[in-house]
């Protein structure tokens, strides 16, 4: 029996199914109720419904059509300019099936789109306005060039907050049978950091193992530590401590499989929950900024969580002094 992927099972299949993004929902609703949609520009972070609202778009429009009229092209795949010259256009020049005048293009990952591409689609916008209108999706609307920003609406989408995420998962919890602690939601509102389908998919590989969800089995499937074990290492080599703190931390990333930039995360996130002077703080974080950079440029992780942990300890004495 074929396992479905609870991300396309329980993907919105209305603007009022969509969570978290209300303001943006209730413009879009209006513009397929009028049939007067320009092109569009979808930026923001991963699992935040970019895709899925645009797909929305096209079924209200076309209905049992919308298949015909839409063309899906993830860009990060096809990001040349022969895409752009051949596809697109090919596409773009031909009229659509049904009473709604113009087709939609969608153009998922667009800032992987080259800039000779993207200048090649720039032209294309301009001369097939009449006959299609091009959905743009990016994590980064800096990597789209000027004209095409300037030639579309754009819509900027925040990460998910802790609520809507929690909305989401309860709904589909229910349909799925499965008993989910409000521990367990907190934690997978931690490792998704705003990411709706990242949640998702770890509740889909929790539910593989139980049906009785809690933060534990969460944190083991996502392979993330929990808060309170960062939190313990931070206290400490704060306090002196930096041999066991340094033991801990090391067994830490090797149970869970944490790679170095992850760690450095963790702690990034738990270093704004110490009881501590806000100017402790700022020089906790600009020394965790440091060793990022160093992990980034090919530095060993190992070594360099160790020499972070060193230098919480020296400040730890200098905050004792």
């Amino acid at each position: 029996m074929e396992i479905e992927i609870w991300t396309e099972k329980y993907r919105p299949k209305d603007f009022d199914e969509v969570v978290g993004q209300d303001e943006i929902v209730a413009r879009l609703k209006e513009m397929t109720k009028s049939k007067n949609i320009p092109h569009l520009l979808f930026a923001g972070p991963p699992g935040t419904g970019k895709t899925t609202l645009a797909l929305i778009i096209a079924k209200k429009l076309f209905k049992d059509r919308w298949k015909e009229n839409l063309l899906e092209l993830n860009a990060s795949d096809e990001r040349g300019i022969d895409t752009i010259r051949t596809k697109v256009k090919d596409f773009a020049r031909t009229k659509p099936i049904g009473e709604v005048p113009f087709k939609i293009i969608l153009l998922d990952e667009a800032d992987a789109l080259t800039r000779d591409a993207q200048q090649a689609l720039r032209r294309t916008m301009e001369n097939f306005t009449s006959t299609a209108r091009f959905i743009l999706s990016c994590n980064y609307s800096s990597k789209i060039i000027e004209p095409i920003q300037s030639r579309c609406a754009i819509f900027r989408f925040k990460p998910l907050s802790k609520e809507a995420i929690k909305k989401y998962l309860a709904r589909i919890a229910e349909a799925e049978k499965l008993k989910l602690s409000d521990e367990a939601l907190e934690a997978l509102y931690e490792v998704s950091e705003g990411d709706a389908r990242k949640a998702v998919n770890t509740l889909q590989a929790c539910a593989s193992l139980s049906s009785k969800i809690n933060e534990d089995i969460v944190y083991e499937v996502a392979g993330y530590a929990k808060p309170k074990e960062i939190m313990e290492v931070l206290k400490l080599s704060l306090d002196g401590k930096f041999e066991e703190a340094k033991k801990n931390m090391i067994s830490t990333m090797i149970k869970y499989g944490i790679s170095g930039i992850d760690a450095i995360k963790m702690i990034q996130r738990n270093v704004m929950n110490l009881n501590l002077p806000d100017e402790i703080k700022i020089k906790l974080l600009e020394t965790i900024g440091e060793y990022e950079f160093r992990i980034v440029e090919g530095a060993d992780e190992f070594l360099q969580i160790e020499a972070l942990l060193a230098q919480f300890y020296l400040i730890g004495r200098s905050l004792k002094r």
